[in-house]
Protein backbone atom coordinates (compact mmCIF):
# COMPACT_ATOMS: atom_id res chain seq x y z
CA UNK A 1 0.00 0.00 0.00
CA UNK A 2 2.77 2.44 0.90
CA UNK A 3 4.54 1.66 -2.38
CA UNK A 4 1.31 2.30 -4.32
CA UNK A 5 0.89 5.65 -2.56
CA UNK A 6 4.45 6.51 -3.52
CA UNK A 7 3.83 5.54 -7.16
CA UNK A 8 0.63 7.62 -7.20
CA UNK A 9 2.47 10.67 -5.84
CA UNK A 10 5.35 10.14 -8.25
CA UNK A 11 3.03 9.95 -11.27
CA UNK A 12 1.08 12.99 -10.05
CA UNK A 13 4.19 15.10 -9.55
CA UNK A 14 5.71 13.98 -12.84
CA UNK A 15 2.60 14.91 -14.83
CA UNK A 16 2.23 18.17 -12.93
CA UNK A 17 5.83 19.10 -13.82
CA UNK A 18 5.36 18.15 -17.48
CA UNK A 19 2.19 20.26 -17.72
CA UNK A 20 3.99 23.17 -16.11
CA UNK A 21 6.98 22.84 -18.46
CA UNK A 22 5.00 22.43 -21.67
CA UNK A 23 1.98 24.63 -21.02
CA UNK A 24 3.05 26.86 -18.11
CA UNK A 25 -0.11 26.06 -16.16
CA UNK A 26 -0.89 24.61 -12.77
CA UNK A 27 -3.27 21.68 -12.73
CA UNK A 28 -5.30 22.91 -9.75
CA UNK A 29 -8.30 23.82 -11.93
CA UNK A 30 -7.90 21.73 -15.09
CA UNK A 31 -11.12 22.89 -16.74
CA UNK A 32 -9.71 26.43 -16.81
CA UNK A 33 -6.57 25.17 -18.54
CA UNK A 34 -8.21 24.84 -21.95
CA UNK A 35 -8.23 27.68 -24.40
CA UNK A 36 -11.21 26.34 -26.32
CA UNK A 37 -14.53 24.84 -25.36
CA UNK A 38 -14.16 21.75 -27.57
CA UNK A 39 -11.14 20.53 -25.63
CA UNK A 40 -12.76 21.44 -22.32
CA UNK A 41 -15.91 19.54 -23.29
CA UNK A 42 -13.87 16.53 -24.43
CA UNK A 43 -11.95 16.50 -21.15
CA UNK A 44 -15.20 16.66 -19.18
CA UNK A 45 -16.57 13.68 -21.18
CA UNK A 46 -13.47 11.61 -20.35
CA UNK A 47 -13.79 12.48 -16.68
CA UNK A 48 -17.50 11.67 -16.63
CA UNK A 49 -16.86 8.26 -18.19
CA UNK A 50 -13.98 7.54 -15.80
CA UNK A 51 -16.11 8.49 -12.81
CA UNK A 52 -18.70 5.96 -13.99
CA UNK A 53 -16.02 3.24 -14.06
CA UNK A 54 -15.59 3.37 -17.82
CA UNK A 55 -11.90 4.28 -17.89
CA UNK A 56 -11.07 2.15 -20.92
CA UNK A 57 -13.93 3.70 -22.87
CA UNK A 58 -12.77 7.18 -21.86
CA UNK A 59 -9.23 6.40 -22.96
CA UNK A 60 -10.46 5.00 -26.28
CA UNK A 61 -12.46 8.19 -26.87
CA UNK A 62 -9.44 10.28 -25.92
CA UNK A 63 -7.36 8.51 -28.58
CA UNK A 64 -10.16 8.76 -31.14
CA UNK A 65 -10.48 12.53 -30.62
CA UNK A 66 -6.73 13.12 -30.52
CA UNK A 67 -5.23 15.56 -33.02
CA UNK A 68 -1.43 15.41 -32.96
CA UNK A 69 -1.28 18.94 -34.40
CA UNK A 70 -3.26 20.33 -31.47
CA UNK A 71 -1.30 20.66 -28.21
CA UNK A 72 -4.60 21.03 -26.34
CA UNK A 73 -5.17 17.31 -27.00
CA UNK A 74 -1.93 16.52 -25.20
CA UNK A 75 -3.14 18.67 -22.32
CA UNK A 76 -6.45 16.75 -22.28
CA UNK A 77 -4.60 13.44 -22.11
CA UNK A 78 -2.14 14.44 -19.40
CA UNK A 79 -4.87 15.93 -17.22
CA UNK A 80 -7.03 12.83 -17.78
CA UNK A 81 -4.23 10.49 -16.65
CA UNK A 82 -3.51 12.73 -13.67
CA UNK A 83 -7.18 12.61 -12.73
CA UNK A 84 -7.54 8.84 -12.87
CA UNK A 85 -4.22 8.41 -11.07
CA UNK A 86 -6.02 9.76 -7.99
CA UNK A 87 -8.45 6.83 -8.08
CA UNK A 88 -7.94 4.14 -5.49
CA UNK A 89 -6.42 0.84 -6.56
CA UNK A 90 -9.80 -0.76 -5.89
CA UNK A 91 -11.62 1.65 -8.20
CA UNK A 92 -9.02 1.13 -10.92
CA UNK A 93 -9.32 -2.63 -10.55
CA UNK A 94 -13.14 -2.47 -10.68
CA UNK A 95 -12.75 -0.49 -13.91
CA UNK A 96 -10.35 -3.12 -15.30
CA UNK A 97 -7.52 -0.60 -15.28
CA UNK A 98 -4.18 -0.26 -13.47
CA UNK A 99 -1.45 2.16 -12.50
CA UNK A 100 0.81 0.52 -15.08
CA UNK A 101 -1.73 1.47 -17.75
CA UNK A 102 -1.74 5.05 -16.47
CA UNK A 103 2.04 5.19 -16.74
CA UNK A 104 1.93 3.57 -20.20
CA UNK A 105 -0.76 6.01 -21.34
CA UNK A 106 1.38 8.96 -20.25
CA UNK A 107 4.40 7.46 -22.02
CA UNK A 108 2.39 6.92 -25.20
CA UNK A 109 0.88 10.38 -25.46
CA UNK A 110 4.17 12.08 -24.70
CA UNK A 111 5.86 10.02 -27.38
CA UNK A 112 3.04 10.58 -29.89
CA UNK A 113 3.29 14.34 -29.39
CA UNK A 114 7.09 14.31 -29.71
CA UNK A 115 8.03 14.66 -26.05
CA UNK A 116 10.24 11.60 -25.71
CA UNK A 117 12.61 11.05 -22.84
CA UNK A 118 11.03 13.09 -20.07
CA UNK A 119 12.84 12.44 -16.80
CA UNK A 120 11.00 10.41 -14.21
CA UNK A 121 9.24 7.96 -16.47
CA UNK A 122 12.10 5.44 -16.32
CA UNK A 123 12.10 5.74 -12.55
CA UNK A 124 8.44 4.73 -12.48
CA UNK A 125 9.23 1.75 -14.75
CA UNK A 126 11.77 0.55 -12.19
CA UNK A 127 9.18 0.68 -9.40
CA UNK A 128 6.83 -1.57 -11.35
CA UNK A 129 9.59 -4.15 -11.89
CA UNK A 130 10.15 -4.58 -8.14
Amino acid sequence: MVENDYVMRLIHEMVKAIIKLIFDIDEEQPQLAFSDTTNRDNYNKYIELADRGMINEAENLLYKNRDLDNPECLKEALLFYMYINDFSDEKLEQSDYSRVEIKDGIDNVLQDFGYNGFAGIGMIDELFKQ
